[in-house]
């Protein structure tokens, strides 16, 4: 693995052009005789490890990057990429839980599979999942087939762009999966390999990123406990134990623009697709707005386009504790 400092001066270890899962980044770090906390090697109580299939991304930016996204109708790179997440929604999840359930115990009733409590989303606990971001107040969330689609208009002429595995970024307590998307005229990234359709971690498929999630907790307070003889699985509550610290794990997008590229979409679709989020942890960044202060900023730059009541509905909830 190679060492550098990113722009926010932290410091990443990565692999490029691979996507190691977490037992053969573990294998890796010891090889090079890593520094790396020593809970990455700890074991742990079992734990769900669904394959998640996403439909949307999400784009977290503080005040300023608001300002630069309505002053210039879009999303401008750093350093050369355009960065998006995953963003999970509970359908995901819930949908997840169904396929988990039904790879488990292929043959459960369907009296089994009604009485069967969910479970899954008392471990979607890491920031991968949560509501709340740790680079921001303003979350932009769009559908991933209309970011593709874009992109595909505006910086490859229309051809499906190219996805391609990028690399494994590890942080102090978090592992980062990135896939890069480029157009075709672009040659600089022929050495990476293409996303394919063995998902080692991440592969895109009919408008979809499925993603084998590995650390759904952070901090694993919770026991996944199969039931073979009634075809379910339950949760364990271990919070009155000592809390197991763990990493967790994500899937980012990069697009690739050019120095001063602007990835537009109407101004209307931009005020449709934002909400304002509160401050999660650990935070990247100290740039939060208090709800006041965001809806007012929003409601300035968007005086005719009232938010949805939805997102004012989460405005307000995400918010309440400062009210």
């Amino acid at each position: 693995m190679e060492v550098r400092t990113n722009r926010r001066g932290a410091t990443e270890r990565f692999l490029l052009g691979q996507h190691l899962k977490l037992n053969d980044l573990k294998l890796e770090a010891r090889s090079r005789s890593l520094e790396i906390p020593q809970y990455f090697f700890r074991k742990l109580p079992p734990y769900p490890r669904p394959e998640l299939q996403v439909s949307h991304l999400k784009h977290d930016t503080d005040r300023g990057g608001l300002l630069g996204i309505k002053r210039d109708g879009g999303f401008r790179g750093a350093d050369r990429q355009q960065w998006w997440s995953l963003a999970v929604k509970p359908e995901d999840i819930s949908a997840a839980e169904t396929r988990l359930l039904e790879e488990t115990y292929p043959d459960r009733t369907e009296e089994q599979a009604q009485t069967q409590q969910s479970f899954l989303g008392r471990f979607a606990t890491s920031p991968a999942f949560l509501e709340t971001s740790r680079l921001g107040s303003y979350r932009f969330t769009f559908p991933v087939e209309e970011v593709l689609e874009a992109y595909s208009q505006q910086f490859c002429s229309g051809a499906p762009p190219i996805l391609r595995v990028f690399e494994t970024v590890l942080y102090k307590q978090e592992v980062m999966y990135v896939v890069l998307v480029h157009s075709p005229a672009n040659q600089e990234f022929q050495e990476l390999p293409l996303l394919s359709d063995d998902p080692t971690v991440c592969v895109y498929k009919d408008g979809r990123f499925i993603w084998s999630c590995q650390a759904m907790c952070e901090t694993h307070s919770y026991q996944l406990v199969q039931r073979p003889d009634e075809n379910q699985m339950e949760v364990r509550d271990r919070s009155g134990e000592k809390p197991q610290f763990y990493f967790w794990d994500h899937v980012a997008i990069a697009l690739h623009v050019e120095e001063g590229q602007v990835l537009n979409f109407d101004d209307h679709k931009l005020r449709e697709n934002l909400k304002v989020c509160g401050p999660g942890e650990p935070l990247i960044t100290n740039s939060f707005d208090s709800f006041t202060e965001a809806e007012e900023v929003v409601q300035r730059l968007w005086p005719d386009c009232p938010a949805p009541q939805e997102n004012d509905h989460l405005l307000r909830e995400l918010f309440s504790h400062w009210l």
